[in-house]
């Protein structure tokens, strides 16, 4: 199934009366991709993320996970794992009746239920909440547990609303590292607010705005990453006499650039350059070697515009 669609959204509206949320969104998302699904409140993320776990249905439109509508319940059993962004546990139950109920729902043989739930549980570093009331659970440890019932099973496509909405630094670090070493494994969708979290994470993104998509493809496309160089230079750099010039006319000169400009205000250089001459990495090397040259102090380098700032221009 390499290449398939394991989620499909075509010309989907959903109506809240006079209120449209989402508005003839159109995108896919290849089997065992981790995509991101990105906007400001108000954006429609939430919609589509209910429409794509069957809570609602679409106005108009087709979704499709694995080939079947989401109220395909018993044809997605098992193969289609959800975390909702404000999931509550169950307070009285604890951790492992929680997990094994789960388990159970998902038609896992009763012989194996435990088994899976103990699996899925020490995969966030909770084997030692099993006898734990689920009430009595921290914020971030209700949501690593939320998060192991997402994976139960090993499902094909598991949904993520905002997984580490919330989280210490170092919880939120454990669940991306989760959510990474599980790329390939299953097709993941994560909505997020946290821009840097998913360029790490993802492979793709579709960004939307006011219920409508604004932008999609791979990271790459989305960040220019595979056509543009950043260069952050030192203090002090200006237009003035050399040393430390930057030398644009110079940059403009290698064979493989198209354009190349300084942001006085950011102290950024923007070298954009024929992709299919030459790949980031060599660009950068010639780059720097004319920065260098012309003693320009450099404070770094990133390839492309980054998610954050392609977002902010866009919605």
């Amino acid at each position: 199934m390499q290449g398939a669609a394991a989620v499909r959204v075509e010309r989907v509206s959903k109506r809240f009366g006079p209120k449209t949320a989402v508005d003839g969104v159109t995108f896919g998302i290849d089997v065992g991709s981790v995509h991101g699904l990105i906007g400001p409140n108000g954006a429609g993320k939430t919609t589509i993320f209910s429409m794509l776990a069957g809570y609602l249905q679409p106005s108009e439109g087709v979704v499709e996970v694995l080939g079947l509508a989401p109220k395909s319940v018993d044809g997605l059993r098992a193969r289609l794992g959800v975390l909702p962004q404000d999931a509550l546990l169950p307070p009285g139950d604890t951790v492992g009746e929680f997990l094994v109920d789960m388990a159970r729902l998902q038609d896992i043989p009763a012989a194996k239920a435990e088994t899976c739930a103990r699996e899925a549980l020490d995969e966030i570093s909770g084997k030692d909440w099993w006898g734990q009331r689920c009430g009595s659970l921290s914020h971030g440890m209700a949501k690593r547990v939320a998060l192991a019932q997402a994976f139960l099973g090993a499902p094909e496509v598991v949904l993520l609303d905002e997984p580490t909405a919330g989280l210490d630094p170092r919880v939120a670090f454990e669940v991306r590292q989760l959510v990474a070493a599980k790329k390939g494994r299953c097709t993941i969708l994560v909505s997020s607010h946290n821009l840097q979290e998913l360029e790490s994470l993802c492979d793709g993104a579709v960004v939307l705005d006011r219920g409508r998509v604004v932008a999609s493809g791979t990271m790459s496309e989305l960040t220019a990453a595979n056509e543009q160089v950043r260069v952050l230079v030192a203090q002090g750099t200006t237009r003035g006499a050399k040393p430390g010039q930057v030398p644009l006319q110079e940059l403009r000169e290698i064979s493989v650039v198209k354009t190349a400009e300084f942001d006085e205000e950011r102290l950024e250089i923007a070298v954009l350059f024929e992709r299919r001459q030459a790949d980031a990495e060599t660009v950068i090397a010639q780059v720097l070697a004319v920065l260098l040259r012309n003693q320009v102090r450099i404070s770094g380098v990133t390839k492309g515009r980054g998610l954050e700032r392609r977002v902010m221009d866009l919605t």
